[in-house]
């Protein structure tokens, strides 16, 4: 009796390539969590034990507990990225690190400038590194990012580093120029309503360099699928 024919198999997508991208849009939105969920927590506990009225030991003592908080949560979404996202970036690293040396301080000494310096330093920090390495021809931001920016070029990677080192160093002078000016809930305040907006607008100014320096946004796979 003769075999029947299998029907041709049509070429169908693996269950890890049709999770791919809902599992690396889900990663993206974890991380921004990660970023930014602490200065949330920073700022809702500062703002439930803020002072109706003007009273400076008030303010002061809501300061000291959204610090606790901050410091608290800090530290939360560090062990969230290491045991959910699998990583613990440089940043995040020295950041955490900041928030609870600079955080300490600030509940030591009673004086909300110490939790205030911490971007300062870190967006500093950053900024001079990279310039460094685009100086010296090393694109340092390569080893954080290489999985976002597959098929950019090395050129490409070099003044991505570039970009962000003078982006960070501006953000550095942006949150001394807001401490100086703003009150304290202001200049919180300003972390969310500034900051990450213009966070958000620069990255969209770097996407016509990077797709001129061979950034792969997956193109050539439909390309390939469709012939």
């Amino acid at each position: 009796m003769a075999e029947q024919e299998k029907p041709a198999q049509t070429p169908t997508q693996t269950p890890t390539q049709t999770q791919a991208e809902p599992k690396k849009a889900a990663s993206g939105w974890l991380n921004v969590a990660v970023d930014y969920g602490p200065l949330l927590v920073f700022l809702g506990v500062y703002r439930w034990n803020a002072p109706a009225e003007p009273n400076a030991a008030s303010e002061i003592l809501a300061i000291i507990y959204g610090t606790g908080a901050f410091m608290v949560a800090a530290v939360a979404a560090l062990l969230f990225s290491k045991f959910r996202l699998g990583k613990i970036s440089p940043m995040l690293w020295l950041s955490t690190a900041l928030i609870v040396g600079f955080g300490g301080l600030t509940i030591f000494f009673g004086d909300p400038v110490f939790v205030q310096l911490k971007p300062t330093i870190i967006y500093s920090f950053f900024g001079v590194a990279l310039l460094a390495g685009f100086f010296k021809g090393k694109a340092l931001l390569k080893i954080l990012l290489e999985a976002a920016f597959e098929g950019l070029s090395e050129e490409g990677w070099l003044k991505l580093s570039r970009n962000w080192g003078v982006f960070f160093l501006m953000l550095a002078g942006l949150n001394e120029g807001l401490r100086f000016y703003l009150d304290f809930e202001g200049w919180l305040w300003a972390k969310l309503w500034v900051f990450l907006p213009l966070t958000f607008l620069f990255t969209l100014t770097q996407l016509p360099m990077l797709l001129k320096h061979g950034l792969d946004v997956g193109q050539d796979d439909e390309e390939k699928a469709e012939g």
